[in-house]
């Protein structure tokens, strides 16, 4: 399915037009004609006969503007000055900076934040090491750490390449949970490695949130840390999607009048997302789950669950599919209440989504492009989710992650439970309001003021409900 045109491939294009009546509705013609869409006029220079102006244009990728700059060439007169991918611009330098709480403007201030003054707080820290959190940046700094080997949907592209997906990241911990954090990104695939380094740097953190860390591995580094670490750690592309997933579909049964412990789910996808999605929903009372990958459905019979090779598999196969379905995702699919997919683009078909139950749900989350396309699943399915921006129902991470930490910090909590993650996904369905529901509308806006507040107390509520033993 190709992607929409959006403000993620946008440009701005410099243009010297010839001062006639019709060269700007010309030129709007001409992209629009393409296949772009223009979102601003600024002019920018006017003489007589001439007009300077910076268009700015959604398109659907880089090739596709390229292709448009090449007709606007075309046009009768027109100059083609500096064209300016806006996305690119945005990271120039980076997106974050660190700066000083406190001002340094004479030689008390710098007695105090420095030598000799600081001495003291350190022998403070050495002599009371809990104090670290309230004298140091330990009380509200998150460390984001990848090694690179499963970003996005691209892959493994190695921990450079991964570093402005961590940047943003920290960028959203600050806009919506006022939570200081920072990209480490690892030079190193070996676990030990990866253990013993987040061990090793976490004295500055109040939390490690782990990202883009391709499984199995991944598993073994978030419960290695979770035991050998007294800060929470959480595995984002496992648990925040789980919690994101489970307050949609809470709210997408809602709509459809059915409940989690009757309903017959269907998920593609058996990585680290899929899992844990699988445990949350498992744990939140559903019943009836079967789960398949690129070899079928997984079953007690099949052979790397019989051999063992694949722990993950067989811990799945003895914890689902009671009725032992058997074959490929499309036999699984005849009947299901619920499809959901966290694997790989274009695998179903639109068969397969009218064979299921009535009234059924399709979360096509493979991003950026979706097992199916959402408008093919609308015909069959009543309630449909993806991970994109430009469909109804985006189940994105953004909406948990950053008052997830938030809750986790502020009750100085060191592990993170599933009671904690069952709370967070019960309060952000709950923000959707009964008024409010509806098919296209089961989860809020990453911008709706009181999603971080709303998920942060209501992780406090359950730390405090079920104390650590």
């Amino acid at each position: 399915m190709p992607s929409a045109p959006s403000v993620a491939n946008s440009v701005t294009v410099r243009l010297i037009l010839p001062a006639r009546a019709t060269a700007v509705s010309e030129m709007t013609h001409v992209i629009e004609a393409a296949g772009g869409v223009v979102t601003g006029l600024d002019v920018t220079a006017s003489g007589a006969t001439k007009v300077r102006i910076d268009l700015t244009m959604h398109t659907h990728d880089p090739e596709h503007a390229d292709a448009i700059v090449q007709r606007m060439r075309e046009v009768e007169g027109v100059e083609i000055g500096r064209v300016s991918d806006r996305t690119f611009l945005m990271h120039l330098g980076g997106k974050l900076s660190v700066e000083s709480k406190v001002p340094i403007r004479t030689r008390d201030d710098l007695s105090m934040v420095y030598t000799p003054g600081v001495a003291r707080v350190c022998q403070a820290i050495a002599a009371k090491p809990e104090d670290a959190r309230r004298l140091t940046i330990k009380r509200n700094t998150v460390a984001v750490v990848t090694d690179g080997t499963a970003v996005l949907g691209l892959g493994d592209i190695g921990p450079l390449a991964a570093l402005p997906v961590m940047e943003g990241k920290a960028a959203l911990f600050k806009r919506f949970a006022d939570i200081d954090a920072f990209p480490i990104c690892l030079d190193t695939t070996d676990v030990e490695e990866i253990i013993r380094t987040v061990k090793a740097i976490s004295p500055v953190f109040a939390g490690i949130n782990l990202e883009d860390i391709s499984a199995p591995r991944c598993f073994e580094i978030e419960a290695r840390l979770r035991d050998e670490l007294d800060i929470p750690v959480f595995h984002d592309d496992q648990h925040g999607t789980a919690i994101v997933a489970l307050a949609a579909l809470r709210n997408a049964l809602r709509v459809v009048g059915k409940r989690l412990e009757d309903v017959r789910i269907v998920m593609s996808g058996a990585g680290a997302a899929g899992t844990a999605i699988l445990k949350l929903f498992l744990h939140a009372g559903a019943r009836h789950v079967v789960v398949a990958d690129l070899d079928g459905v997984v079953h007690r019979q099949r052979a790397d669950v019989l051999s063992g090779d694949h722990p993950n598999h067989t811990w799945i196969a003895e914890n689902t599919n009671a009725e032992g379905v058997t074959g490929t995702l499309s036999d699984a699919m005849r009947g299901a209440d619920v499809f959901l997919g966290v694997s790989a683009p274009r695998i179903l078909s639109e068969a397969d989504v009218a064979s299921m139950a009535p009234d059924s749900i399709v979360f096509a989350m493979a991003n950026p492009v979706p097992e199916i396309d959402p408008d093919v699943a609308a015909r069959h399915a009543a309630v449909v989710a993806t991970g994109r921006s430009d469909f109804a129902n985006q189940i994105n991470n953004v909406l948990v992650f950053p008052g997830v930490f938030r809750g986790l910090i502020d009750s100085g909590v060191s592990h993170v439970t599933m009671d904690v993650l069952l709370a967070a996904a019960d309060a952000l369905a709950d923000v959707v309001h009964e008024d409010e529901r509806n098919a296209t509308y089961i989860v809020p806006s990453v911008f709706h003021p009181d999603v971080s507040t709303v998920v942060a107390d209501a992780v406090k509520a359950a730390v405090r409900a079920r104390p650590e033993a």
